[in-house]
């Protein structure tokens, strides 16, 4: 059986101290998750949304929150967060969901990368680019498999093997840009040799 979520969330280590700690980790970071879906774009849209619905959510859960921590508080926890672990959280739920197939039948899965800037992210003051992200999105399932930051002086295309590495999986239809498409891009480690002379991937060809 699938892990859920919520038992996920305690393999996150808690940036808090022992001491003094009101609320327990993993109920604050699904609450928030289930926030953001809502709409939540602000720590003060977290909180209200944990608020109104703090009955219905421990009910659902199975926890036992007394309270909705203060806003404050939870710029607090989200921010002292390590994004690799939360990352590695999110990829182990994806891949444990049940594949949607067609009656009798085992349908490929296809997964498309494509990167996004995201809105916002460039700083002038500290002379930073716009945080650039690619993501691994399976269309059969409707759900994103993975993300993965790139890096500033990088760009999308050993990003992207990267990614198909790290997510192990196989079997699969990978769609990417035509960017993606260009001679001479040598297997990552553990995908094999890399090609003997030049060759042209077509768009959409499994990688």
């Amino acid at each position: 059986m699938p892990s859920t979520l919520l038992s996920l969330f305690s393999q996150v280590a808690d940036p808090r101290r022992g001491q003094g700690k009101m609320y327990s980790l993993p109920p604050i970071l699904l609450f928030t998750v289930l926030a953001m879906l809502a709409g939540a774009v602000s720590y003060r849209q977290v909180h209200a949304f944990i608020q109104v619905h703090l009955d219905r959510l421990n009910a659902v859960f199975g926890v036992a929150l007394r309270k909705a921590p203060a806003y404050t508080t939870l710029r607090f926890i989200l921010r002292g967060l390590d994004g690799a672990q939360l990352e590695r959280v999110f990829r182990q739920h994806a891949a444990e969901l049940p594949t949607p197939t067609a009656e009798g039948e085992t349908a490929p899965i296809c997964v498309a990368i494509d990167g996004k800037t995201l809105r916002g992210s460039f700083d002038a003051f500290n002379d930073r680019k716009a945080a650039h992200v690619l993501s691994a999105f399976a269309s059969d399932g409707q759900i994103i498999l993975g993300h993965l930051a790139i890096a500033e002086k990088s760009n999308e295309i050993p990003a992207a093997q990267d990614m198909i590495a790290t997510l192990g999986l196989s079997g699969r239809l990978f769609t990417l840009d035509a960017m993606h498409a260009q001679k001479n891009i040598c297997s990552r480690p553990g995908h094999g040799e890399p090609p003997a002379g030049p060759t042209q991937r077509q768009p959409g060809q499994p990688v």
